[in-house]
C-alpha cells in the first residue's frame, strides 16, 4: 500500500498494522495537567516539544499537536496538519493525539484542521498570529490582549436553516445583513445589523440566551445591541465601527444550503463499524444522543464533522472516533483535507455543536 497517496484507505487501522513503530509510551509528563498551551511537533513516532520562542510557526511538511488546558474552563486539544505531510505523520499524529486524551482522561475536545483550514478557535490561541514555513502568511486572528477571558465572535446567518459560526474578532467579519454575538465572558453582546432578517434576529436571541445559559450558568449579562448603537463593551474590544458592507440575499440561500446537518448513530456490535440515519432534519432533539453510544453530526456542507463520545460508549469506540470520522468523511465524498473534524466527549459540547438540537439543557 502506498503511504503517500491522497486517497485515504479504507480502513486506517491497516495503515496503523503496517507502520514498524508504536508511539512510544510515557511521552507526556504530568505537567500538561496543568493549565497552560502546550505544542509538540511529530517526528516519526514522538512528540517532541516546541520551545516557546517557535511556538506559532508551522513547517507546512509536518504535523503538530497543540493543547489547551484552561483547567476549569476545559481543554482542548487540537492536531494541526501542514498540507505537504506524509500520510506516515497524519496517522502517527492521530496516534499520539489518543495516547495524550488518555493521558488527560479522555477529558479533551479533539479537533483536527489542516493548514488553511484552522478554525478562530485554533487561531486565537497564537496572539502572535501564525505563520506557515516555507514563505507563510501572517493570520488576521488576534486573541484580544490583556484579558484571560474568552473572547469570541459569532455570526448569525441564513432565513430557513439559521446558524452561528464562529469568525475572527474583528469589523471586517460584520456586515449589515447579519447578526452578531460577542462573547466577553461576564457580558453577552447581541448585536443586529440594520438589514437583518427575522429569523436571525429571533436565532441571534436564542444562541446569546444558549452561551449564557450553559457556557456561563446563567452568570452573564446580554446586552442588545442595534446597528449603529454600539454599547462600550464592544468598543472597547473591536474600536469604532467602520461602514459595514451591505448585505445579498443570495448570501442567506448560500448559508441555508451550508447550514444543513444529519445525524448518525454508530455502532459497532456487528466488528465492523455501521452508521444508521437517525434524523436528517435539525434541530434535532437532545434525547437522540444516547450515552451508551457515538454519534455522527454531519454539517459536512459545511466543511464540519463531529463525532459525539456518550459516557457509555465502549472504550474501543471512544478511541477509534477519529477514524469514524475519516471513514464517514469518505463514504460522503467529502474533501479530507477541507473537512474539520471535532471530537466531543459528553459533557463538553460547544455552542457551535449544540446549536443543531431544539432546548439544549
Amino acid at each position: 500500500m502506498d503511504l503517500e497517496s491522497d486517497s485515504m484507505p479504507e480502513v486506517p487501522e491497516e495503515i496503523i498494522h503496517m507502520l514498524p513503530l508504536k508511539p512510544v509510551p510515557g511521552q507526556f509528563s504530568p505537567e500538561v495537567r496543568q493549565q497552560g498551551l502546550w505544542v509538540w511537533r511529530v517526528e516519526k513516532m514522538k512528540a517532541v516539544p516546541l520551545d516557546s520562542s517557535e511556538v506559532g510557526a508551522f513547517f507546512n511538511g509536518d504535523s503538530y499537536l497543540v493543547l489547551d488546558n484552561r483547567g476549569e474552563e476545559g481543554v482542548d486539544l487540537h492536531m494541526w496538519i501542514g498540507e505537504k505531510s506524509s500520510r506516515d505523520e497524519q496517522v502517527a499524529c492521530a496516534m499520539l493525539a489518543t495516547q495524550l486524551d488518555n493521558f488527560l482522561g479522555g477529558d479533551p475536545i479533539q479537533h483536527r484542521h489542516v493548514q488553511g483550514f484552522e478554525t478562530p478557535e485554533f487561531m486565537e490561541l497564537f496572539p502572535r498570529g501564525v505563520s506557515y514555513k516555507e514563505g507563510g502568511v501572517e493570520s488576521g486572528f488576534r486573541r484580544a490582549q490583556g484579558s484571560g477571558t474568552v473572547q469570541r465572535l459569532y455570526q448569525i446567518k441564513g432565513k430557513r436553516n439559521i446558524r452561528a459560526k464562529e469568525v475572527e474578532l474583528s469589523w471586517k467579519s460584520f456586515n449589515k445583513g447579519d447578526c452578531f454575538i460577542l462573547d466577553l465572558g461576564e457580558t453577552i453582546v447581541s448585536w443586529i445589523g440594520s438589514q437583518a432578517n427575522i429569523f436571525e434576529k429571533q436565532k441571534v436571541r436564542e444562541i446569546a440566551s444558549l452561551i449564557r445559559d450553559t457556557d456561563r450558568h446563567g452568570k452573564a449579562r446580554i446586552v442588545d445591541a442595534n446597528e449603529g448603537e454600539e454599547p462600550e463593551e464592544m468598543i472597547k474590544v473591536l474600536g469604532q465601527i467602520p461602514t459595514l458592507p451591505e448585505s445579498t440575499p443570495e448570501e442567506d440561500s448560500k448559508a441555508d444550503a451550508s447550514n444543513m446537518a444529519s445525524l448518525y448513530k454508530v455502532s459497532d456490535a456487528t466488528g465492523s463499524m455501521t452508521t444508521t440515519k437517525v434524523s436528517d432534519k435539525s434541530p434535532f432533539a437532545q434525547e437522540l444522543l444516547i450515552r451508551d453510544d457515538c454519534f455522527i453530526l454531519d454539517n459536512g456542507s459545511n466543511g464540519k464533522v463531529f463525532v459525539w463520545k456518550g459516557n457509555g460508549a465502549n472504550a474501543e469506540e471512544k478511541r477509534v472516533a477519529l477514524q469514524m470520522a475519516d471513514k464517514f468523511i469518505e463514504q460522503m465524498n467529502y474533501p479530507r483535507m477541507k473537512t474539520q473534524v471535532e471530537i466531543l466527549p459528553q459533557g463538553k459540547e460547544t455552542i457551535i455543536f449544540k446549536q443543531f438540537f431544539k432546548n439544549w439543557n
